[in-house]
């Protein structure tokens, strides 16, 4: 486990950058977090980067490559569960051979690898992230996908493409990060082709959430911190939104809930499981994961800041895992939009 930790975490150019890098983004929350709008408008893109090139590794080493929750049947792995929501979403907008689709927010590519190649469509992967665009490249290349992946490096809310562009367009996780719904959704709205449709998995608070309940609101606050954003909207604003920029929505649908026998989506980070990425999703895994890069970071082989960035992100998990458990949020509120003719 410290030989891989060592090797992510030296990569060229962030030894000396990963201790202002985390530290910048901590002050950035808290200044926000203290703002009238609590939401960053106007700087979202510069915020966002800073959380994810110092989180990026860690997520790959902790998750894989696909940054993203899945509620489980028994008996499933997480890495089947995940490979079955990306499925899902493709299998929802009906991707297929000769369709050129855009994914909003991409990270480093592995839900567009791996829907790019159950569907054969074309993904264009959208982010404003450098370094996270360098590895969904390098991702691509190893999986003999660059025939069917191709990559924008643009903010989201500004994509460096001509309207009615894309025959589809999706999100995994990520129109989150946005600053608002209105935005996001504004722009899958110009780049789609008239007739096709939206399809996204959105982190939203659920109807159990009580903003005068001050365990809720720590929780939440723990969340935001540790995983990059600024603040969460309910499923009702999500669906407003939608209507707002002219979308008609044709399903919509928390996936998070069972509906029989099931694994909670959260699951991950509180219990190990019998697979590596179990055990370093979990509680046990990322407290032994701090642990080594406490001893890394003293003998100087990890970047002085990672066990910040470590402890930070083990702050989110928490907060994710107890949101999970109190049901007062869902990373997995399901919709699926069309453009009218």
């Amino acid at each position: 486990m410290s030989a891989k930790l060592a090797n992510i975490l030296k990569k060229p150019g962030s030894t000396e950058a990963v201790d202002p890098t985390i530290r910048e983004y901590e002050r950035r929350f808290r200044q926000l977090k203290n703002s009238d709008s609590g939401r960053g408008e106007g700087d979202h893109e510069e915020f966002n980067n800073l959380y994810y090139d110092v989180a990026t590794d860690f997520y790959e080493y902790g998750w894989g490559k696909s940054f993203h929750f899945a509620p489980r049947v028994a008996g499933e792995s997480l890495e089947a569960s995940i490979r079955r929501h990306e499925h899902f979403l493709a299998h929802k907008l009906e991707l297929r051979p000769g369709m050129v689709v855009a994914d909003l927010g991409c990270g480093i590519g592995g839900p567009l690898l791996e829907i790019a190649r159950f569907s054969g469509a074309k993904i264009v992967g959208v982010n404003s992230n450098a370094y996270q665009l360098q590895r969904a490249r390098k991702l691509a290349e190893e999986a003999q996908l660059t025939h069917l992946a191709e990559f924008l490096h643009c903010d989201f809310l500004n994509v460096d493409a001509p309207d009615e562009s894309f025959d589809a367009v999706y999100g995994v996780e990520a129109t989150c990060c946005a600053p608002d719904k209105e935005s996001i959704y504004g722009e899958a709205f110009r780049l789609l082709k008239p007739g096709q449709c939206f399809a996204a998995h959105e982190w939203c608070l659920t109807d159990r959430f009580d903003a005068d309940n001050p365990l809720h609101l720590k929780i939440k606050n723990n969340l935001l911190l540790g995983t990059g954003l600024t603040d969460l909207d309910d499923l009702p604003t999500v669906d407003h939104a939608l209507k707002s920029v002219g979308f008609e929505i044709l399903e919509t649908s928390d996936l998070a809930i069972p509906t029989g026998p099931s694994i909670p989506w959260y699951q991950p980070l509180v219990s190990p499981g019998f697979s590596l990425t179990g055990l370093r999703a979990s509680a046990i895994g990322r407290w032994m994961t701090t642990q080594s890069l406490r001893v890394l970071e003293a003998l100087r082989v990890v970047p002085q800041g990672a066990v910040r960035v470590s402890e930070t992100l083990n702050i989110g998990a928490e907060g994710l895992a107890e949101a999970g458990k109190l049901g007062i949020f869902t990373p997995a509120y399901f919709f699926l939009a069309r453009k009218p003719d």
